[in-house]
């Protein structure tokens, strides 16, 4: 195997986990933030009340993209294990 082998299959890797990972973490992140700004706006000053807002959000989002990312993973999983003889050689 190869360095640019190695390479190109960590750079597939982590390109896969940012796509994976980058829908739930924007979603907390824009949940989050318009939580703070509710609270900022009428001076709630629960550390709580993020809590829920974000755990829904994220929850929807996993409805909803959850086939796109399961195919995804997949996809990779599976050229991954059909390209081993090629690594071996």
């Amino acid at each position: 195997m190869t360095p640019e082998v190695v390479m190109s299959m960590a750079y597939q890797g982590m390109r896969i986990t940012l796509f994976l990972a980058a829908p739930l973490l924007i979603t907390a992140l824009l949940t989050g933030l318009t939580v703070s700004l509710f609270q900022a706006a009428t001076q709630i000053n629960e550390m709580t009340l993020s809590f829920i807002p974000k755990i829904l959000g994220v929850f929807t989002v996993l409805v909803f993209a959850g086939p796109w990312l399961l195919k995804l993973i997949t996809d990779f999983t599976r050229e991954l294990f059909t390209n081993i003889p090629l690594m071996l050689s």
